[in-house]
């Protein structure tokens, strides 16, 4: 289905998806701009908050991100990796953003206590 056939409800909803997965982006980054730098920043520990959400909302996803079952509830039947990958990669987009942040958690919790920024 394309974007200019999709419900105002499913376009409303693909558009937070997508900021959201930016957010969620972000928030890898600061964890890994924290656990590289060993310093501490303001946004730490929102992204610590928002990487604790995000795991939990995919055990509740089973692996899937429950907004996925929502947008096709509203006929919407792209997955929002869909979006700017490839199917083949964009399948593999959870699993490997999902490795790529526990090495980054790994990596801060060895670099524990962080410096503080100033």
């Amino acid at each position: 289905m394309s974007a200019t056939r999709l419900s105002p409800h499913a376009t409303a909803l693909r558009v937070a998806h997508l900021g959201y997965a930016g957010v969620g982006l972000a928030a890898i980054t600061s964890v890994w701009t924290a656990a590289v730098t060993e310093r501490s920043n303001r946004f730490l520990v929102p992204s610590l908050a928002l990487v604790g959400f995000e795991a939990l909302a995919l055990v509740v996803g089973r692996g899937d991100c429950p907004l996925n079952a929502v947008q096709e509830r509203l006929g919407d039947d792209v997955p929002i990796f869909e979006l700017c990958l490839p199917a083949g990669p964009a399948r593999n987009a959870i699993p490997v953003l999902a490795m790529v942040t526990s090495a980054g958690l790994t990596l801060l919790a060895l670099s524990w206590p962080l410096e503080r920024r100033r």
